[in-house]
Parts: C-alpha cells; structure tokens; sequence
C-alpha cells in the first residue's frame, strides 16, 4: 500500500492526478492517516538526501501551495534545516483539508432507501449419517457426543473436535461443515489444524484426520488454514482444479466455482500446489500465491494482507475490477448483483473497507471513485457506469 500512496502523491505533486486517483487519495486520507503522513515525511526526507536544490525548487513551493502562507526568504541552508518542520505542517494540513473535503463531500453522498447487514458467525454441520445442525443456534457447550468423539461450541463460536485414540484410526466417517451466503467459520479439526471459512464455502474430512496417513480435507470455497505440524501425515487440501500437500504451515485458498482461477496464498512455511489435470507441480515461498487455471499453474508474489483482509474483517482491493469485487460482496451480504450498464464491470477500484459496515457503507465507497452508482431494491444490488 505504500508504493502506491507514494505513487498518489508524486501525481498530486505533479498535478497530474485522474478523477479516479483524487478520490483514492481521499479515501486514504480518510481510513489511512498514518500511512499516508509517514508517507509525506518519507518523500521530503528522500528529497533532501538528494540535494539542497530540490527541496528549495520543487517541494517548499509545494507546501507553499498546500499549507497557502506567506514565509520570510531564507537561504537554501536554512530551508533544508527547517524542511521537516513544514513537512509536519503540510501533514497537517493536507490531512484536515482532505478530512474537511470528505466531510462536505458525505452531504452530497447518496442515500439509500434500503439497507442490507453484513454477513455474521453462521455455518452447519453436516454429521455421516446426514444430521444436520446449525451451529450458530446451537448453545456453548457439547453440540454432538457420540461414542469416540464429541464436538464442542466455545464461548467465542470457535468448534472443537475431541476425538478418542485408538479406537478412531481407522473411523473414516465424513462431516461436513458449510457457510452460507452471508457466513463464515472458525473450526479446530481434529487433528488440532484450525480453519477460517469464509462465505459460501465447506470442508468436508473424516474423524480419523488426526491419525490417517494421510490428513485430507475438502474443500468448495474459500478457507485460512493454520496446520497442526505433523510430519508423518502430511495434510492435503483437495479442490476441483487442484491439491495442496503441506507438513504444518498457514496458508489461504480461494476455489469458489464462479473464480475462473484457483488461488493459494502461502505466509508461513511451504506447499506443494499441483494441478489436478496437467499434473504440474509448484513449491510456493512464503508470500508467493499460485493461480490454478485450466491452462496450467502460475507463481506471482502478492501482498498477503489482501488475500487474508477477509478474516481479519475488512474487503481490501487492489485496483481490482468492480466485477470480481461484487461477487465478494454478493457472497458475504447474501445479495444478488444486477448491471444496468455493462461497462461498470471494468471499473477499476483500490482501497479498503471494513466488512462490518451495512452494504450501503461499502457501496458508497465505490461511488466516491465517480465511475459507478448503486441502487438496492430488497436484496438486489443494481450498478450504473456514471
């Protein structure tokens, strides 16, 4: 995010700015304070280990502009000593004069009619023998004991397994936990792993997970998985295009069915990624991500924070086009998304929001780039190219 807070002010420094970029850099001047006034300081403390010159012919003009008063004439020496204090000041400044804008900008915002809540803790457990329990209704304590297992709801929502030994290793009942629309999960399996589902995702394993050969999970969505270490029984996460083999490592995987590439974001540790038809293999380092296509497999390296902002509560794009952003949003607001002008699928959008605001917060957000407008009639979302 930084690199491209850099690249916002150098074009606001150049007057060089598109509709499009003034209003990111509003939006960062608005959730992104910090970010953005360490990123002013950092710029001028740049221009001043290049030389004197700089900072007296092209940023004190700059923040003379910005800050609009008068300063008595000094020599180079003494503007470069006295630089950083006009850069704390045009911080300042720059940060109330966005805020004041926004706040006169909020009075021409578009308001809703209607309104839809964000997604919440919501999921179903799907036992072998084809019982069916909500886990969001079900009270603190044990949700299920049968003989050799039991599985217990914590005070926070969290589901943990409790599997008896011996008894268990070779006990391959499936169980299969699934989102909605508009969920998501925390679950301790078995073996001690924990995954985060998302939205409109499952996973399906068997009881014997802790003690199989071989640990396999399943899964349709979108989950973060943080693997219990256990060298002698690696863990595999299957999808439709592809597998993931992994000894203990945390990790994050998108395969919902209406992605058109299946996305696997390593933090820690390593995986082993292979395509389920070309049959190639890829090792992925912490911070590269994998994108699994019919074509084949490609290695990108990728900011982590956005392939996991959705467990730690917000959406975070990067210039990412509206189209694949809306589909997010329909999954975790239960919604479903209409285009009365084809060509809002295009628009290009970079910024973050939380996850917790109503739906017509999130929108608003959109429309602040100028390029799209939104109207919601019961649960559907119509978008307009403005």
């Amino acid at each position: 995010m930084e690199e491209r807070i850099h690249y916002l002010l150098q074009q606001f420094t150049a007057k060089t700015l598109s509709q499009a970029e003034r209003e990111e850099l509003l939006v960062l001047a608005e959730d992104s304070t910090s970010l953005l006034s360490d990123e002013i300081v950092k710029m001028i403390i740049e221009e001043e280990e290049h030389a004197v010159n700089v900072v007296d012919e092209k940023w004190n003009p700059v923040l003379n502009k910005i800050l609009a008063v008068d300063k008595p004439t000094a020599s180079p020496k003494r503007i470069l000593m006295n630089s950083l204090k006009w850069a704390a000041a045009a911080v300042v400044f720059i940060v109330f004069s966005f805020t004041a804008y926004l706040s006169l900008q909020k009075k021409k915002e578009h308001v809703f009619a209607t309104d839809v809540a964000p997604g919440k803790n919501k999921a179903i457990l799907t036992l072998a023998d084809g019982k069916k329990i909500s886990l969001s209704d079900a009270m603190k304590g044990d949700v299920v004991k049968e003989a050799g297992f039991s599985i217990t709801k914590t005070a926070d929502g969290q589901l943990v397994y409790n599997v008896a030994g011996s008894e268990n290793v070779n006990d391959t009942r499936l169980n299969t936990i699934s989102t909605p629309n508009g969920g998501e999960w925390q679950i301790q399996l078995p073996d001690g792993s924990t995954v985060w589902l998302n939205a409109a995702s499952s996973i399906q394993y068997s009881l014997n997970i802790g003690t199989a050969k071989q640990r396999v999970v399943k899964l349709d969505g979108e989950a973060y998985f943080e693997v219990a270490k256990n060298a002698a029984h690696p863990f595999i996460v299957e999808t439709d295009k592809q597998s993931v083999e992994v000894l203990g490592t945390h990790f994050n995987i998108n395969s919902y069915k209406d992605e058109k590439v299946t996305k696997t974001t390593l933090l820690e540790g390593s995986v082993r990624v292979s395509h389920n038809t070309t049959n190639e293999h890829e090792v992925l380092k912490p911070g590269e991500q994998s994108l699994v296509s019919v074509s084949g497999i490609a290695i990108k390296e990728v900011n982590v924070d956005e392939a996991i902002a959705w467990k730690k509560g917000y959406f975070m794009f990067n210039n990412e086009r509206q189209e694949s952003i809306l589909r997010k949003v329909a999954r975790w607001y239960n919604v479903e998304i209409e285009y009365a002008d084809a060509d809002a699928k295009n628009v290009m959008y970079y910024g973050t929001v939380s996850r917790f605001e109503k739906i017509s917060k999130v929108l608003t957000k959109f429309e602040q780039t100028g390029e799209v407008r939104f109207d919601i009639k019961g649960n559907k979302v119509i978008v307009y190219k403005e």
